[in-house]
């Protein structure tokens, strides 16, 4: 009989394939996702201080140099006789805070721009003749947007006061100058950075006062008061009247204008050019409140701002439960609302702009030192902040407010300027406030946006004005 021979066993690996082939794809997708990432934010996972390749970089790169847009060397690295790299900055304290620095951590445009700095895109025959020399090679430049005349301008006429200034083109969003006192020296940044630490005092010198300081707005909330109220009343605004008699009460809650001013019968513009807080509580309370809330979060505040650098978020609330002592507050730019300089200046820029917000930058250009360039920035729309009309119609409340309200030391140059001051009141006593102004030139053709704080100065038109009219008349060529 024929022996039978024994079947083979059926082997079930179809289900191990499967889980196999899935598991596969899980870690394709995994690591396709985890490049795309890495490239994507490699400027982001560069600038990490657990990031060792950055200190490798700069054993093999110098450190590359800052730049003004007109060429003037802001920043740049040295090597002395030990081989020991230091950062050097020609104007020291004069753009401390723009452009930062880059030991004991980094800030402003040190930080910024730090993933270019350390990289170098010299060609590969350049790279031979400095191994053969035992040199390192050229970071590459970062061609900034700052002005050097502008800024030391804007620097010397904030003088000794604490403060902050920042200058923008609003048709690109050029940021032409920003300074913040006090300031601190940036080529003896590591040599000071523990009593910098260790200082309790208000003077908080290492903060950018322009993108970081959080001020009571004061008169130049008015901006967005009025805004608001033409978009509730769009076709009879021009209807408005109130007679002020130096204080407005209403609910048990009273506003008094800036040294109890009694501006009379007052419209809209007038009421703006003379910055009448009765008038402008009067306004407030009369607002829907879901109209004014929505007004205010479509200028951007309780959220995030279009800049690079390191800023804090501007704050102004109101809702049903607002009280209407509180309603009368907001609407002056008083109470708990807080606002940065450079906040300011973007509402500012968009009305210079018809409306539309540019986004704020600070770089124009990357470039090897052989000329190459890497990276070009280009102006760049963010969003429209109001309408074209809205805009056209403060523009020309702001231009009355230099021809005949608080800001009449701009009025019969050699050019036009429109803008709105502010007295900003920190405390329980009217006598503290920060001087405001915020504005532009030509009127009819903005070219230059201006936004200044000086902290405890009183009258904006009194201090502020003054520091804008010397920043036009630089830019103008004014002499």
């Amino acid at each position: 009989m024929e022996q039978q021979k024994p079947k083979k066993k059926k082997i079930r690996s179809y289900p191990i394939l499967v889980i196999s082939a899935f598991y596969a794809l899980i870690f394709c997708v995994m690591l396709g996702y985890i490049s795309v990432y890495a490239y994507n934010n490699r400027q982001v996972l560069m600038n990490n201080s657990y990031n060792t390749r950055q200190q490798i970089l700069l054993n093999q790169n110098l450190r590359g140099s800052i730049l003004s847009r007109n060429g003037d060397v802001l920043a740049y690295s040295e090597t002395d006789a030990n081989g020991k790299d230091a950062r050097v900055y020609p104007y020291g304290k004069e753009f401390a805070h723009v452009v930062g620095y880059s030991t004991n951590g980094k800030a402003g445009i040190e930080a910024l721009a730090n993933y270019y700095l350390i990289n170098t895109s010299i060609d590969l025959p350049d790279k031979v003749a400095l191994d053969t020399q035992g040199s390192k090679y050229p970071g590459d430049m970062c061609i900034t947007t700052l002005d050097v005349n502008l800024q030391e301008v804007a620097y010397n006429a904030l003088s000794a006061r604490k403060g902050a200034v920042v200058v923008t083109n609003p048709k690109t969003g050029e940021i032409l100058a920003m300074v913040s006192k006090p300031d601190f020296d940036p080529n003896t940044i590591q040599s000071d950075w523990e009593s910098l630490l260790a200082d309790k005092s208000p003077d908080a010198k290492l903060l950018n006062r322009a993108t970081q300081g959080m001020y009571p707005p004061g008169s130049t909330f008015k901006i967005i008061t009025t805004l608001a109220y033409l978009k509730q009343h769009p076709k009879d605004y021009t209807n408005y009247k109130f007679s002020c008699n130096g204080r407005f009460q209403a609910e048990g809650e009273s506003i008094q204008c800036f040294h109890g001013e009694v501006h009379g019968s007052v419209d809209l513009t007038k009421s703006f050019a003379e910055s009448c807080n009765s008038s402008f509580a009067n306004i407030g309370v009369s607002l829907d409140r879901k109209v004014f809330s929505e007004t205010i979060n479509q200028l951007l505040f309780n959220q995030e701002l279009p800049i690079d650098i390191l800023y804090a978020k501007s704050s102004a609330k109101v809702d049903q439960s607002t009280s209407v002592g509180d309603v009368m507050q907001l609407s002056i730019g008083q109470g708990a609302t807080s606002v940065s300089p450079m906040h300011m200046n973007m509402i500012t820029c968009a009305i210079a702009n018809e409306g539309v917000l540019m986004k704020p930058y600070l770089v124009d250009s990357i470039k090897s030192v052989d000329g190459k360039t890497v990276k070009n920035y280009e102006p760049d729309s963010y969003k429209r902040l109001m309408t074209a009309l809205e805009a056209d119609t403060i523009k020309g409340m702001m231009k009355e407010v230099v021809e005949s309200g608080t800001a009449s030391k701009l009025k019969g140059l050699s050019y036009t300027a429109a803008g709105k001051t502010g007295s900003a009141e920190f405390t329980n006593t009217t006598t503290d406030s920060h001087a405001w102004f915020t504005g532009f030139a030509p009127a009819e053709d903005p070219e230059i946006c201006v936004t200044i704080i000086v902290e405890n100065a009183g009258s904006g038109g009194s201090f502020a004005v003054p520091i804008a009219k010397r920043i036009f008349d630089a830019y103008f060529g004014v002499e």
